[in-house]
């Protein structure tokens, strides 16, 4: 196949038969749309490509800016260098290292900000997204926002490509099911409009992080609320994964069946095999059913590596969130808003360093999870006789945090009960840094 540029290249990926003897079902034929064999590696090759393409007529020397901190980002970034354009990815945190290095090595510039799932407020004047969707809405800023949270060609980009490709590719016929993650919602709104025009009675589950839990393209149920693009009617049920059955389906598809998935893929096929496996014994009739494999494994090393350090030969970290069960967390010492105000010890704010910034508690320090769990591995950071209350978004997080103390033996950590929006809600005073 000759093509004029790398562009060319995207969409009409393969959909693979998962084999049986894998999945285990017995009336339902499951198939893999290999959306990481587009050529930057990803699904969102196809909504980067439908964004920016009307906007390069017009692009002369304008930066192309993004709110994201992955794949899309890095598909934008490969175009826009392509066409001469400088990229600047906006982010509330770029929590995957490697994509970060390879942002950085595509010349892109990432400024990193508070985002929504960490902002107190994002529709406050004052709040620093808030201020950059203003300035990009003025005129003359120098940037082109492609804006894949709300931005329709995000969906018409599966809509002309994804949805067809899985039509023509099973002779004419639209899948009985279809299972998607939900990120920007752009590829499972798009393949789900196109399936039911074609077959109506096509079933759509849409899978979303569990809760405190962090999946690499995977929003949990209250951060897709916040994307333009997501619309609860597009589905017929909602399920929630965790990041440890992300990480099992991922090894599924790549030891058994040689498809070298990423951890929304991986997610995506876990949460298809619990949905089917509740129907195929009733079912009377053959079925199939597909699913997407957004990216590719390299990527997600790091994260990998942190979370199953087993599977490279590393022994488990010590003193580990994740080895807490569902009854020590629910038992993590908690102080409410009231009682926290009069509180004399050491204020330990775990959120970014960007959203520490915008605004925190007066007297706190900031410690980010990533390097608190760090630190915890070599033991207790702090004396036992020293107080101390752990602040997050909304509780979570530090009640886990506070369950773990607790367990390796100190007994005055506590979790601020409802996190800083808790606080902010009863009127607690905040500053900014």
């Amino acid at each position: 196949m000759r093509i004029d540029d790398i562009t060319g290249a995207i969409g009409d990926t393969p959909l693979v038969r998962i084999d049986p003897a894998v999945h285990g079902l017995v009336n339902v034929d499951l198939y893999a749309k290999l959306e990481m064999m587009n050529p930057f590696g990803s699904v969102k090759d196809r909504a980067a490509w439908s964004m920016i393409r009307p906007l390069l007529e017009k692009a002369s020397e304008r930066t192309v800016v993004e709110l994201s901190s992955g794949n899309t980002a890095k598909a934008l970034a490969l175009i826009a260098g392509m066409h001469g354009l400088p990229f600047k990815s906006v982010t509330n945190r770029m929590r995957v290292p490697e994509v970060k290095d390879l942002l950085l090595l595509l010349g892109a510039e990432i400024d990193e900000l508070p985002g929504q799932s960490e902002c107190l407020d994002p529709a406050d004047v004052d709040d620093p997204l808030t201020q950059m969707h203003r300035r990009l809405a003025e005129d003359g800023t120098g940037y082109l926002h492609t804006d894949q949270y709300f931005n329709e060609l995000n969906i018409e980009a599966h809509v002309n490509g994804t949805g067809p490709e899985i039509i023509k590719d099973l002779d004419g016929d639209a899948p009985d099911y279809f299972i998607a993650c939900v990120g920007t919602a752009g590829s499972s709104t798009g393949v789900a409009r196109v399936l039911r025009r074609h077959h109506p009675d096509t079933r759509v589950v849409g899978l979303v992080a569990a809760k405190s839990d962090y999946i690499p393209g995977i929003r949990t149920i209250d951060e897709v609320h916040q994307v333009g693009l997501f619309d609860p009617g597009v589905y017929d049920t909602m399920a929630s994964i965790t990041a440890d059955e992300a990480i099992e389906g991922l090894l599924t598809l790549v030891r058994r069946c040689g498809i070298l998935s990423g951890p929304t893929g991986g997610g995506a096929f876990h949460g298809a095999l619990r949905f089917l496996r509740t129907i195929d014994s009733g079912l009377t009739e053959r079925k199939t059913a597909v699913f997407i494999v957004c990216d590719r494994v390299e990527s997600y090393l790091t994260y990998l590596r942190e979370r199953r350090p087993d599977l490279f030969g590393r022994p488990p970290r010590r003193n580990s969130v994740r080895t807490l069960t569902a009854t020590e967390v629910a038992g993590a010492p908690r102080l409410g808003v009231q009682q926290a105000r009069s509180f004399d010890g050491l204020v330990i704010d775990l959120r970014s360093p960007y959203a520490y910034q915008a605004l925190h508690l007066a007297g706190s320090v900031n410690i980010t999870e990533d390097a608190f769990a760090g630190m915890l591995t070599a033991g207790l950071p702090f004396g036992r006789r020293q107080r101390v209350l752990l602040v997050c978004p909304v509780g979570e997080q530090s009640a886990k945090y506070a369950a773990l103390l607790t367990r390796m033996g100190h007994p005055g950590v506590y979790s601020l009960d409802g996190g800083i929006i808790a606080w902010r809600d009863a009127g607690g005073e905040l500053v900014r840094d």
